[in-house]
């Protein structure tokens, strides 16, 4: 995989900009008096880390879990890369605090250039010639066949039969030979495509190659899994250490599990805690590697309450990209962070820091960050594993309708090649659509009528649920009338129909006729 990827920080700088721009345009500035003398169209640097603070926190590319520290961190940058200066004209240094330190806007731009495309027509032509092969193909074999499990499907499609003509026998040979590159195409295709919807975007070119999707990764990641989901590796070096397994295991379920055979001490959740945080900050690149580093990073566009569904099939998609050792170590430490932080019996792991804000700032740098020094780096990765926190029992799951999909496709070329022996079959691969952006409004109406259907859906699962008794069904029925008399009504308008599910007469009165309009609950809690 070395040298296929083009990683560098196009997304990264583009933010860059855009944030010192805005910077540069809304800070506030005025006369400040220092040493007896007046300065004029300045600002002091607690007051750019009050304005800055509040403007990333409300960014959603950044979100709320930025803290004045990470502000004052890409102030020294701006001071760093001269997009501001102290009074004097010094910049260069990352010699700056919060404090009453005056400084002001350079005369110069504080743009920077975006990186170049340096293998962008190559790469172009590359998939052109590659979508070409994979739509015209010569015929597969016309002999019925079973459906393949997903691990099959990388297999030869078809074996031999003993009787065939020579030319026939020459045909199977082509057909053995292009059948694995022919899936693991049709796998790349559809994942281009499913990803390229999804994120909205006219072209992936900026940010994903099909030389960097590995069909073999994708097929073990969604294959090889626990019960919870979690990537087993049958070569168990390339695992977590046992050390570390268990002491991420004694967090995860503290203070019920222990199963390091150490009696505890004060303090002692603190050690274990470190421990798992330093062998983590010291991999040699980050869980997400920095080949998909600018994948990563276009995703921050769509963490926002009404884009939330997507970003969680974009994130399952992407991380099933990943190598199997990589997902299965972010799978582990996205579920250690997140029990950690809703576990009200942990102890406080640090004096001045909350337990969820500890998590996210101590393994925002081992899960995303460029290969080359990037400015933003550890807001955009906070921002990101934010949600991937919060988020991810939906984003580890296994999305099986690209599964379905490559199934479909290859039982539509074994059917034409059936029915066309002799001719070269072009299959078009599938589109698909995505919800598109809604307006809160529509959102709202949509949230409603979602709610109506699942209440509905839950009233049907009570009165065909065969292991219920009479008397618990009555119960529950009577309960489900009192909270959602309207949905009731409509399901059962008359005594009779009561008597039909009971076979007797009706003992669950109708409610009275009240004059409240009915208030549809949410199921969402």
């Amino acid at each position: 995989m070395e040298g296929e990827a083009r990683p560098g920080p196009y997304r990264a700088t583009r933010l860059w900009n855009e944030i010192t721009r805005y910077f540069r345009a809304g800070m506030p500035l005025r006369k400040h008096r220092q040493r007896f003398k007046k300065h004029g169209s300045c600002f002091t640097a607690s007051e750019a880390v009050d304005w800055l603070h509040q403007v990333l926190r409300s960014n959603s590319n950044f979100g709320p879990e930025v803290s004045r520290q990470q502000t004052v961190q890409l102030l020294r940058k701006f001071l760093k890369n001269h997009v501001i200066e102290d009074i004097k004209g010094r910049w260069g240094s990352e010699d700056l605090e919060d404090n009453g330190v005056l400084y002001r806007f350079p005369s110069t731009s504080p743009v920077k250039p975006l990186p170049s495309s340096r293998r962008e027509k190559e790469n172009l032509e590359t998939f052109s010639r590659d979508k070409e092969r994979l739509f015209k193909l010569p015929h597969l074999s016309r002999r019925t066949v079973k459906k393949h499990e997903l691990l099959d499907s990388l297999e030869n499609l078809e074996k031999t039969e003993p009787d065939i003509t020579k030319e026939n026998k020459e045909d199977e040979l082509h057909r053995k030979e292009i059948s694995q590159e022919y899936v693991q195409e049709i796998w790349r295709n559809i994942i281009l495509i499913h990803l390229q919807t999804i994120l909205g975007l006219p072209s992936l070119e900026e940010i994903l190659q099909p030389t960097q999707i590995v069909p073999e990764y994708v097929i073990y990641n969604m294959t090889n899994t626990s019960k919870h989901g979690v990537v087993i590796l049958q070569n168990k070096s390339e695992d977590l250490p046992h050390w570390v397994l268990s002491a991420m295991k004694c967090l995860a379920y503290w203070p019920r599990n222990n199963d390091m055979n150490q009696p505890t001490y004060s303090g002692f959740e603190r050690d274990v805690f470190r421990t798992v945080a330093d062998y983590f900050l010291n991999l040699p690149e980050p869980l997400l590697t920095f080949e998909y580093y600018e994948l990563f990073v276009n995703i921050l566009d769509l963490l926002q309450p009404h884009l939330e569904r997507i970003a969680v099939e974009a994130l399952q998609i992407c991380c099933l990209l990943l190598p199997p050792p990589n997902r299965r170590k972010m799978q582990l430490l996205m579920r250690m962070i997140s029990r950690i932080s809703e576990n009200v019996d942990m102890p406080r792991l640090h004096d001045a820091m909350g337990t969820r804000s500890l998590m996210i700032q101590t393994f925002s740098r081992c899960v995303l960050c460029c290969a080359e020094e990037v400015d933003l780096d550890e807001l955009l990765s906070t921002r990101l594993v934010s949600f991937l926190m919060d988020h991810q029992q939906e984003i580890f799951k296994v999305p099986t309708y690209l599964q379905v999909a490559v199934q479909d496709h290859i039982e539509y070329m074994r059917m034409a090649q059936g029915k066309y022996p002799r001719e070269e079959i072009c299959a078009i691969l599938p589109t698909y659509s995505y919800c598109k952006q809604i307006t809160p409004q529509e959102f709202e109406e949509q949230k409603v009528s979602t709610s109506q259907a699942a209440v509905a859906e839950l009233l049907e699962n009570i009165i065909k649920h065969k292991n219920l008794s009479v008397k618990d069904k009555k119960k529950k029925l009577k309960q489900f009338q009192k909270e959602y008399p309207l949905i009731y009504q409509n399901r059962f308008p008359t005594t009779e129909s009561e008597a039909i599910l009971f076979e007797n007469k009706p003992t669950i009165k109708q409610p009275m006729l009240s004059l409240r309009k009915p208030k549809f609950r949410s199921l969402r809690y």
